[in-house]
């Protein structure tokens, strides 16, 4: 939630020139949120641990694969958005990421915008921002009902909170500046070391 906010105070620009995709991805990764967090109540998330290793690496692969954009902007281009079957892929993908960060979370962010870098017409600084928002949203959505249904640690959310929303307000700001590609480079090695420790955790420990 303080990611969102420092994030959302920080990507004014980004957001208000894109408002009808931030609406689109908003109402998507909630409708997910709410079902993930419903299921997080009935089932643990321990129960997803051993798949989450994959989730990320593929997170990982899409970013890489996302930088074809560089040499061809724009996997999605204004005639191809066209297709109804490439925007349901695209809607559905959003979709699943969240229903997977209302319910277990880890690395949630990665996926989502590993996804909205290859199937939005913007460029990364904006799909990071319409990240951030989105996770603002559906963490808003999902800690409401994570009070009603189980406990929550509330002295871990201060500290954690103030850190959240200085890096989500900086975050913006190095994104703007630094060039695109190696930027995705190391969005992607990031992603391949957490799917590592996850999986060396998940499975071996």
């Amino acid at each position: 939630m303080f990611t969102g906010i420092g994030s959302g105070i920080s990507s004014v620009t980004e957001l208000k020139s894109h408002k009808e995709d931030t609406i689109r991805v908003s109402i998507l990764s909630i409708a997910g949120a709410v079902g993930g967090s419903l299921l997080l109540t009935l089932a643990p998330a321990s129960t997803f641990q051993r798949v989450v290793p994959l989730f990320i690496f593929m997170a990982g692969c899409l970013m890489l694969f996302s930088l074809r954009q560089d040499s061809k902007p724009f996997l999605f281009a204004k005639k191809q958005s066209q297709s109804l079957l490439k925007s349901f892929l695209a809607n559905s993908a959003i979709l699943l990421v969240g229903i997977y960060g209302g319910y277990f979370g880890a690395a949630a962010g990665i996926m989502l915008l590993s996804i909205l870098s290859i199937t939005l017409t913007a460029p990364l600084p904006v799909s990071n921002a319409i990240k951030n928002f989105t996770s603002l949203i559906t963490n808003l959505i999902a800690i409401f009902i994570y009070t009603l249904t189980i406990k929550v640690y509330w002295l871990m959310v201060i500290p954690m909170g103030i850190g959240m929303f200085i890096g989500g307000y900086i975050g913006p700001i190095i994104v703007r500046r630094v060039p695109t590609r190696p930027l995705r480079i190391c969005i992607s090695v990031a992603a391949f070391c957490l799917a590592g420790y996850l999986f060396y955790g998940a499975y071996f420990k």
